[in-house]
């Protein structure tokens, strides 16, 4: 529900799960958290579409932004490894922590 709905940071939730509660390293949770997170945004869109929610336009340029992202990473944590994916992601969560706090205080 959840993610079909509102997307971001599901990403960053089923990373922190599956390393806690499976015991995955960095590398392998973020390709898990990636196939899980396929999966939800597949059955929103098949929500979606039959009801016509969908800006096919917006859609197009988020998948191929989405794939593009998707092989840069993948080709960065095969590169660098697990601790590299670990420093990049606690980055990215930093920088999201902070740009939620302004947005909601400012």
């Amino acid at each position: 529900f959840y993610d079909g709905f509102f997307g971001p940071g599901t990403g960053s939730f089923l990373i922190f799960l599956f390393i806690r509660f499976f015991g995955f390293d960095f590398l392998h949770a973020s390709a898990a958290s990636k196939v899980v997170n396929v999966a939800t945004n597949l059955a929103a869109l098949g929500f979606f579409l039959p009801h016509g929610h969908i800006l096919p336009l917006v859609a197009v340029l988020m998948a191929s932004c989405n794939v593009l992202g998707s092989l840069l990473g993948t080709h960065l944590a095969l590169r660098h490894g697990s601790g590299f994916i670990r420093k990049v992601f606690l980055c990215v969560v930093s920088v999201f922590i902070i740009k939620f706090a302004h947005d909601t205080f400012a």
